[in-house]
């Protein structure tokens, strides 16, 4: 039953990796959580560096099926990458530090402010440019209106990115939208933006202590990753990431703000109950 339900769960996590910009972060989290119960308050730590492995394969997988028409509104962006990374591993090695208790509710706290944060400021649902009016025709015009991301906020993305496991994309996405560009290129940039937050923090997740945790009890752990759940998300996600690459839906913009912002909601629900 474990394995059905983490294989149903990659084949979302592909789905919100095409759609979404969502490399498996925030989607894998909770369910990881809920495989590793047992390992009561440590399973967030757990959920945390599995669900970093899980978006290191889905983004880079995603980046590299992505047309270089479109990863091309990333030049010019190197500082902000190198900026991501390294707040990545600042993230990663500072969840070593914290009780997982304390993880788990700000994972919880950061979704609900952006949730928030969504629904009330101007320009995510109610974009200001004509790019994020058009909908599907936006490409070409996102290109005269679209500003760069600041390369200042790699650094502060990455860091809460790895350190709750939330997925640089529920930054990112928004960030993106915000300075111009539709739904469709702000959650497609998303997953090399997201593969620079996940580099780093797996690594370090492949290599972190697992202190309390007992090797007999739990044999799939490699430092604080848990590979069988991360396979199993990976089997599911990977053939969806695909096919959906190839034959990506038409979804008219506003609606796809709108269901980014539900997705959102129903991991926080998600999480809730994790806890």
């Amino acid at each position: 039953m474990d394995f059905l339900a983490l294989l149903g769960i990659g084949l979302l996590t592909g789905v919100t990796t095409v759609l979404f910009g969502f490399g498996g972060g925030f989607v894998a989290v909770p369910v990881v959580v809920w495989a590793n119960a047992a390992l009561g308050a440590d399973a967030m730590r757990v959920a945390t560096a599995t669900s970093a492995l899980v978006m290191l394969v889905n983004a880079a997988f995603a980046t590299a099926v992505t047309p270089r028409r479109v990863l091309a509104a990333l030049r010019g962006s190197g500082t902000l990458l190198l900026l991501l990374a390294a707040g990545a591993a600042g993230g990663a090695l500072a969840t070593r530090h914290i009780p997982p208790g304390q993880a788990h509710w700000g994972f919880v706290g950061y979704v609900a402010l952006t949730i928030v944060d969504l629904l009330l400021r101007p320009g995510f649902l109610r974009p200001r440019g004509k790019a994020g009016e058009r909908g599907e025709g936006a490409d070409e015009e996102s290109r005269e209106v679209a500003r760069p991301l600041p390369a200042a906020l790699g650094a502060p993305i990455g860091a809460v990115a790895a350190f709750l496991g939330v997925g640089g994309s529920v930054m990112t996405v928004p960030a993106l939208r915000r300075a111009g560009h539709p739904m469709r290129m702000a959650t497609a940039l998303a997953n090399p933006l997201t593969l620079a937050i996940a580099l780093p923090a797996t690594a370090l997740a492949l290599g972190g202590d697992r202190g309390v945790l007992a090797a007999d009890t739990h044999p799939h752990l490699v430092g604080l990753v848990d590979l069988r759940a991360a396979g199993e998300l990976l089997v599911g996600a990977l053939p969806v990431i695909a096919v959906l690459r190839r034959c990506p839906p038409r979804i008219p913009d506003r609606i796809y703000a709108w269901t980014y912002l539900a997705l959102l909601g129903v991991v926080e629900v998600a999480m809730l109950f994790a806890g």
